[in-house]
């Protein structure tokens, strides 16, 4: 069948697009390198005529021209569901960013039965020969939103790389309203996550806990990098991937043959993921792969899901972890860094897998850049304001630098011993002192 015609017949212009959007209006800006391009430059245009709209999208890996066109964010209010550097730029530093709290699993049905979709904007590759657009990097959420959207444009990007399925990973020309054309710019790249020694030596304490067949979960950032390197010098094998994220991890390890997905209870030999960033490398390697697995994210992220993995292995990032084994990885106090993502979601099903664990990494310390002086990321309590990602009973292992602590079934004093006994060693006596006054210390214990 041929559906030229069908094309055709739905392709405007941006500036057409851009001219559907009225005052109040909820538009959906996709996801990290599926958000709009030249619909955003052509709405930008015309944001004059407009009072308020209200964007949705989360994880910019650059600053949309809406926003730039209203730095003070008066006329454009953006509510982000995980945010990347310029979502974290409009959420602290104006009053037209907010982040919206959420486990990123729960995000397709919240779609389906709540959103106010009045028009989404997807950047995709162009149709294939059954008028099919696929959704690229991002399987993540989007049929979800496209389900609840009045009406659906897709902006082609002839650069964009093709992530097979998997479901929930494309869309068809009947399906959609209008179809931008678009520049094609290169795709948005993050690059490759650098590590030093601290990273190094967290890895090294999590990789000796990985077994041979184990399914593996990485977020972003220099520790799970620091893991998928070792990974790839290992002599692990028969590793397969569930994940949120596709990182460039996934990729060395792949390329240095870790990767065979043989002992995955399910989607054997597919590297399953909810969504793709990193550098040209990794995009390249994800286009047309059969061996990559697109998936929305309630099936990715899902707890019920990743239970049955056996050995799963789950490494993420926190920002402050206290004495009672309590993790903020998205805030520090009232500003915002991130989200709740699928942290929350990974550590309850690394722990529900049979042989499975979820890992928990920071550095001990950190330079305070307002005071110049080291602070402890180990802490009796949170900065005020500050949020909380994984509660204390869902906590699992906590590693940095100076060892790693299996927080379940642990009593509060025996948390506060394990946890002190991984943070630096400068901080311990105070930490000590702050256990005594919460009541959870005992005199028997080291000091």
């Amino acid at each position: 069948m041929d559906y030229s015609k069908d094309y055709k017949d739905k392709l405007i212009t941006a500036k057409e697009a851009a001219g559907l959007v009225k005052d109040n209006m909820w538009i959906d800006y996709a996801w990290c390198v599926n958000t709009p391009v030249a619909f955003d430059k052509a709405l930008a245009e015309r944001l004059d005529e407009l009072n308020e709209i209200y964007l949705r999208g989360g994880v910019l890996l650059w600053e949309p021209e809406v926003f730039k066109k209203d730095p003070a964010g008066e006329k454009v209010v953006w509510n982000s569901w995980h945010a990347g550097g310029p979502d974290r730029n409009r959420i602290n530093k104006t009053p037209g960013g907010f982040y919206i709290p959420l486990r990123y699993s729960e995000l397709p049905k919240w779609y389906r039965e709540n959103c106010k979709v009045d028009i989404a904007v997807i950047v995709t590759p162009p149709m294939d020969k059954h008028g099919n657009f696929n959704f690229g990097l991002s399987a993540s959420h989007l049929m979800a939103v496209i389900e609840a959207a009045d009406k659906v444009i897709i902006e082609v990007n002839e650069k964009m790389p093709t992530g097979l399925g998997g479901f929930e990973h494309e869309i068809n020309i009947k399906d959609v309203d209008y179809v931008i054309e678009g520049d094609n710019p290169d795709i948005a790249a993050l690059p490759k996550g650098s590590f030093g020694e601290v990273d190094k030596k967290v890895a090294e304490l999590i990789v000796e806990e990985i077994p041979n067949g184990a399914t593996l979960q990485l977020g972003i950032g220099g520790m799970p990098n620091a893991v998928g390197s070792l990974i790839a010098d290992s002599d692990l094998k028969d590793l397969g991937v569930h994940t949120e994220m596709y990182v460039d991890g996934f990729v060395e390890m792949a390329k240095k043959g870790k990767l065979t997905g043989a002992k995955k209870n399910i989607d054997r030999f597919r590297q399953t993921y909810g969504f793709a960033a990193g550098s040209k490398e990794m995009y390249d390697y994800i286009d047309g792969n059969s061996a990559c697995m697109a998936a929305p994210t309630s099936y990715t992220n899902d707890a019920r899901v990743i239970a049955q993995l056996d050995n799963f292995i789950s490494i993420n990032n926190a920002v402050n972890v206290d004495l009672f084994g309590q993790v903020s990885s998205e805030s520090s106090g009232a500003r915002h860094i991130s989200g709740a993502g699928g942290q929350l979601d990974f550590v309850l099903g690394a722990y529900l897998s049979k042989g499975g664990k979820s890992f928990i990494c920071l550095s001990s310390k950190f330079m305070n850049k307002k005071t110049g002086k080291e602070e402890s990321r180990i802490v009796p309590n949170f900065e005020t304001f500050s949020a909380i990602t994984a509660a204390r009973p869902n906590t699992h292992w906590l590693v940095t630098e100076y060892g790693k602590f299996n927080c379940k079934g642990q009593s509060t004093w025996q948390r506060a011993e394990g946890i002190i006994n991984i943070a630096a060693p400068e901080f311990r006596d105070d930490l000590i002192k702050e256990a005594e006054r919460m009541n959870i210390w005992r005199r028997t214990n080291k000091r």
